[in-house]
């Protein structure tokens, strides 16, 4: 049995990332290197986000949080390239994205699941 975030890390964070990463590297000339070092993860990882081959799986309605999602991901790439966020606080802020798609009833933690309308 996985818990609730558990289940919303699995399928979100990839998408916060990728997110993340295109801000990063289209936006703010990182290289995919420095990119990774910044979110805590691989140079191979980014290219699969920047590509589309990782971070939309599992997400039954990509369309309607997909929006929230990127917004919270372009502030948070922001404050990465200002130097205002290490790859804890990024971690923290991934945190701060789920509250805020719970807020806004596109996600139920204490189901773990996606809700459809």
């Amino acid at each position: 049995m996985s818990t609730s975030c558990e289940y919303i890390a699995r399928h979100f964070l990839p998408l916060y990332r990728a997110f993340v990463a295109k801000e990063l590297v289209e936006k703010c000339g990182y290289t995919q290197e420095q990119a990774a070092e910044k979110l805590g993860t691989t140079q191979p990882a980014i290219s699969q986000y920047l590509s589309s081959k990782r971070g939309r799986k599992g997400i039954p309605n990509y369309d309607e949080v997909a929006p929230l999602v990127k917004a919270v991901a372009a502030e948070a790439a922001e404050s990465v390239a200002k130097k205002k966020m290490t790859p804890e606080e990024f971690t923290d802020s991934f945190c701060d994205m789920c509250k805020k798609l719970q807020k806004a009833g596109k996600i139920s933690k204490s189901r773990a699941q996606v809700r459809k309308r």
